[in-house]
């Protein structure tokens, strides 16, 4: 059974990208370094460093997740990043 992480990046801009995947090292890697696998909004904006990472027992928790936490307004993101690190 795979796990799945809900993750949130800093960008250089500081700005904040959510996303899930099963490997959080491969994905920030992915989002850092590839021009075809990181995200088209990160590629742009590298370096990329995980602020926080949230793990689930399935993608559709992990997707559910991921869209709570897109939902939330940028202070709120902090909050939360704040209170897990």
């Amino acid at each position: 059974m795979s796990r799945w992480n809900t993750y949130i990046v800093r960008c250089a801009d500081h700005t904040l990208y959510t996303g899930v995947c099963t490997d959080v090292d491969r994905r920030v890697e992915e989002h850092n370094s590839s021009t075809t696998l990181g995200a088209r909004y990160t590629r742009s904006r590298r370096p990329v460093t995980l602020v926080y990472s949230e793990r689930v027992t399935s993608r559709s928790e992990a997707c559910i997740r991921e869209s709570e936490i897109k939902k939330l307004s940028k202070k709120q993101k902090l909050e939360l990043i704040r209170r897990t690190n």
